[in-house]
C-alpha cells in the first residue's frame, strides 16, 4: 500500500481519520479552530445519542428531560503530521467544561484514492494546484 511504511516490522501509517462527536452549539466555534488550523474540508453530520445522562428538549412548547442527546459527528481525513492539530484545535474549540461535551476518535486509514485522478495515498488529501500542501 502507497500509504504504509513498513521498517523492520513496524508499520507506520501517513493518514489518520478523526471523528468528533461535539454539541451542536459548538460546531461554529470547531469549524473555525480547523479552518484557522488549516483544514479547510471536512464531512459532519446530526446524530442522536443515548446515554446515562439527559438533556433537555423542547417539543411544542414544552420542556422535558430526555436520555437521547443530539450531537453533531465530524469526519476528517488528515495527513498524519496534521493529526495532532487537528485534534488539538477540536478540543479547545468544543470544550465547555460540563458532561458531554463529547469524544474524539482517531484511527488509520489504509488508503485513499481521489477519484477525479487516479491519485493515491497522503497526496490524495490536498490540492496541489492551490499550493496548499498544508491542508488535510
Amino acid at each position: 500500500l502507497t500509504q504504509m511504511t513498513t521498517t523492520n516490522h513496524l508499520t507506520i501509517h501517513l493518514m489518520k481519520k478523526i471523528e468528533a462527536i461535539i454539541r451542536k452549539s459548538k460546531f461554529e466555534d470547531v469549524k473555525k479552530a480547523l479552518y484557522e488550523a488549516g483544514i479547510d474540508w471536512f464531512s459532519y453530520w446530526d446524530i442522536t445519542g443515548l446515554g446515562k445522562s439527559t438533556e433537555d428538549q423542547v417539543v411544542r412548547g414544552q420542556v422535558f428531560q430526555s436520555s437521547y442527546i443530539q450531537r453533531r459527528m465530524l469526519s476528517i481525513v488528515v495527513r498524519d503530521i496534521n493529526a495532532d492539530v487537528t485534534v488539538q484545535a477540536i478540543m479547545r474549540a468544543a470544550r465547555t467544561g460540563d458532561t458531554g461535551d463529547g469524544k474524539i476518535f482517531v484511527s488509520d486509514i489504509l488508503e485513499t484514492y481521489r477519484i477525479r485522478t487516479g491519485e493515491t495515498g497522503p497526496e490524495a488529501l490536498f490540492n496541489k494546484d492551490e499550493g496548499n500542501g498544508k491542508s488535510r
